[in-house]
């Protein structure tokens, strides 16, 4: 049960981000930020799903709609104007993910005149995939709470974008950029994120089954999910980085969810198990360098929460497994990962008390990524938001 203190701090929380990003009351030069965005709707849904109060609701469709007119067209100092789909207003209304969706950065994209700076980069614009995925996830979400088909469709629209945009032939197979241009015509930085193949493995299946639910018509992402699933082959998950880790346990609660809504879902058990493994070993790692004892200004809250709400899906998890026996033929096998998981449950719950305290929320790396600090901090609180497929 969460606690009516958590959904009261997720209250304040998100209508304080809703204030300082301009999105209610409205501004004229709103902050929208891909990532940020994502959680921050998931965050929206909970809260209306908590507390019945339609006003948090409509500030999710809000937000969505801002982001696709924002992060969906071409940036204010760009020479280009329009959907960054080239199509026009009428129909770029109607697909506004047909392209995929800017990230937000302060800066422009990298120009192919340009030469590569890896320090500037992080402050370009152009496109993640793990970001669109992000943003996949969100749409089949609200496509969930509201019912309404369109959501789902222009999940699928963007997993075709970005699929088809960041992957790319090799004579060993396919493989995946990291960033793209904003067009999605040229690579920024060629190398392929860890965790990225897996995301859209599992994003893919996930809308997969989610237009089942909503729209039969939709088109069916089978090739693009078994492209995903021969990328991820031989790739090692393990990770003691904080955000990547927390990212391995959702992953893994989806991937429960998905086998409960699957009639084969043996090749996600053998994933499962892979993600519980390379989970528990990214912890154990983790909690040896003791990151608890390091005072604010040498700690990311985004990444810190992010760990704590994959850490606060282990009991979920659990219940799931408990309750479904017969869809987990290893039942017992994930019983004992998911119980060495729950010893770790303390330390999200330390990681949140640390950054609920307003003295720490004054230190320089909480301000200098404020929002997405609250957003990280808010789902970590009401995690079901983000955690449900």
């Amino acid at each position: 049960m969460k606690r009516s203190s958590d959904i009261d701090s997720v209250k304040e929380i998100m209508l304080d981000f809703a204030s300082i990003t301009g999105l209610d009351p409205p501004s004229h030069n709103p902050k929208r930020y891909l990532w940020t965005d994502a959680f921050a709707v998931c965050n929206y849904l909970e809260l209306y799903k908590q507390t019945k109060d339609e006003s948090f609701l409509n500030l999710a469709l809000k937000l969505v709609d801002r982001v696709h007119h924002i992060l969906g067209r071409y940036r204010e100092n760009d020479p280009r104007d329009g959907w960054i789909s080239g199509l026009n207003d009428e129909y770029g209304e109607m697909h506004p993910t047909k392209s995929g969706l800017r990230i937000g950065k302060e800066l422009n994209e990298r120009l192919p005149s340009e030469t590569f700076d890896e320090r500037l980069e992080w402050d370009r614009d152009g496109q993640y995939y793990h970001y669109l995925t992000k943003w996949m996830h969100t749409l089949s979400r609200v496509s969930g709470v509201t019912g309404d088909p369109v959501y789902a469709r222009w999940a699928v629209e963007l997993a075709q974008a970005a699929h088809a945009g960041f992957t790319y032939s090799t004579p060993r197979g396919k493989r995946m950029y990291w960033k793209m241009s904003i067009d999605l015509k040229r690579p920024q930085v060629p190398s392929m994120g860890q965790h990225d193949p897996l995301d859209g493995y599992i994003t893919y299946n996930e809308l997969q089954a989610s237009v089942r639910d909503f729209d039969p018509s939709l088109p069916d992402l089978a090739p693009e999910i078994d492209d995903m699933a021969k990328i991820c082959k031989g790739i090692n998950f393990v990770t003691d980085d904080s955000l990547g880790i927390g990212g391995i346990l959702s992953d893994a609660l989806r991937v429960a969810q998905l086998m409960i809504k699957s009639t084969d879902s043996l090749n996600l058990e053998t994933l499962l198990q892979n993600l519980l493994n390379s989970a528990l070993v990214g912890l154990e790692s983790y909690a040896q360098n003791n990151p608890s004892e390091f005072p604010a200004i040498y700690r990311l809250a985004f990444r810190e929460m992010g760990l704590s709400i994959g850490i606060k899906g282990v009991d979920y998890l659990y219940s799931m497994i408990e309750s479904n026996k017969d869809k987990f033929k290893y039942h017992n096998f994930l019983y004992k990962r998911v119980e060495a998981l729950k010893e770790h449950i303390p330390l999200a719950d330390s990681l949140e008390s640390f950054w609920l305290k307003d003295e720490n929320r004054k230190s320089t790396t909480w301000m200098e990524h404020r929002e997405i600090n609250m957003v990280m901090l808010a789902a970590s609180l009401a995690p079901c938001g983000f955690l449900r497929i």
